[in-house]
């Protein structure tokens, strides 16, 4: 085999803030290195026990099952969901932006009846709408994302969660953008199944999805629990509810995994296991609350800066991320792709477009885990105010560097 024409791999260094993937935390790097331990190894195993008790402390939950499905951020909504809907059952989902619309599409593979209510994109729902539509449809699931990185929006849930659980509605959410970046609470906000990634607010590389499910799913979803012949312990009765459609995703066999049966499903992602351990450790020796409110200074930093460079700002201001700040294109400035990659090739810094109506109308800018401090966003404003000027855009020099220094001066 000749690979003489392949160069070794060395990426260039960039800033990444867009709405994710984001730059790792280097102590999260550094445990990637670490030796391979085999599945069943004490060491091992213990760590799965640990990755348990650290995620449920970041998703402030009591949940037994609180565990990892391998795979970027859609593998644990593929797993929430592909578990717990029935073919036939109908499902809830408020559409704010394109991840609504990912969970009405995976709904729908899981054959589900789907109730789709849907807001303009910039905004969020009102409590009493998500009251009024689960009353008429009186659906088993609501499915809804916290904060939808397409529109830079947050969904607030507080009322959600328990005006569902007292319909008899099963709740689950989608926190990849906002899991350690903005408050989220599993059990005060009565949310069922919630799902999650490690790319954005918790500084961590794709490929493994922090889920928890409660007691109530976890009934739902043993309701359906058959055991592949090649690992079933003798005298297991598979239950009497459909066959999850995915094995790889099958929750029901993922818990006998993560339990204390061990009962082997599939070879765990050692790396990322031990790269999710770390988010999770850095973040919790930060402290939730001091990490939340990095998260919405910075943001308010670079969004006075934003401003004081006269450019303006997208969506509701009470409903923005703290993580994610939506910008509108200035009309002399096309649909933004020139100044995207000037910033990328003479900057090293990368900013993302949106997609849908937004496409072309917006850029977003991500201030998330280890992105989010002070440095960069002086870095970011400086670098953009240079492209903005060099393509048209006139800028007061300086300004926009100002208001962000003021913001963390205060």
């Amino acid at each position: 085999m000749n690979t003489s024409g392949f160069k070794t791999l060395e990426p260039e260094q960039r800033l990444l803030m867009g709405p994710g993937p984001v730059n790792v935390y280097p102590a999260v790097l550094r445990a990637m290195s670490l030796p391979m331990l085999g599945q069943f190894d004490p060491q091992f195993t213990d760590y799965m026990n640990e990755i348990m008790s650290l995620y449920r402390q970041i998703y402030r939950t009591r949940n037994k099952w609180t565990f990892l499905v391998n795979g970027t951020a859609r593998a644990g909504i593929e797993a929430c969901l592909s578990s717990m809907i029935s073919p036939g059952d109908r499902v809830l989902v408020p559409i704010f932006g394109r991840f609504g619309h990912l969970l009405t599409e995976i709904s729908r593979r899981c054959q589900a009846e789907v109730i789709n209510i849907e807001t303009e994109w910039g905004t969020v729902f009102e409590a009493g709408q998500i009251a009024d539509a689960v009353s008429k449809h009186q659906p088993r699931f609501v499915a809804l994302v916290h904060g939808d990185t397409s529109t830079t929006m947050a969904q607030p849930l507080d009322e959600i969660g328990p005006l569902c659980r007292e319909a008899g509605t099963v709740v689950y959410v989608d926190t990849t953008a906002t899991l350690g970046g903005m408050p989220f609470e599993v059990d005060k906000w009565c949310l069922d199944a919630v799902s999650s990634g490690l790319q954005k607010c918790l500084s961590g590389p794709p490929g493994c999805s922090p889920v928890t499910i409660n007691d109530r799913v976890a009934e739902i979803v043993n309701s359906r629990k058959h055991v592949e012949a090649g690992i079933r312990p003798d005298g297991v009765i598979d239950a009497d509810g459909p066959i999850v459609q995915s094995n790889y995703f099958d929750l029901a066999m993922l818990m006998d995994y993560w339990s204390p049966m061990r009962l082997n499903h599939h070879t765990e992602a050692t790396s990322m296991l031990y790269a999710a351990h770390t988010c999770a450790q850095v973040v919790l020796n930060e402290g939730l609350e001091a990490g939340f409110a990095r998260h919405r200074i910075t943001s308010q930093a670079i969004r006075k800066g934003l401003t004081a460079m006269g450019l303006e700002l997208f969506g509701h201001e009470s409903h923005r991320m703290d993580n994610v700040t939506g910008v509108f294109i200035p009309k002399i400035l096309g649909d933004g792709e020139q100044v995207r990659s000037q910033l990328l090739g003479d900057f090293g810094i990368e900013i993302g477009t949106s997609f849908g109506p937004l496409k072309g109308k917006i850029w977003r800018i991500g201030t998330m885990g280890y992105v989010c401090r002070k440095t960069n966003i002086l870095r970011c404003l400086s670098a953009l105010e240079a492209v903005l000027r060099r393509n048209g855009f006139e800028v007061p020099p300086g300004e926009g560097v100002d208001a962000a220094y003021k913001v963390f001066e205060q």
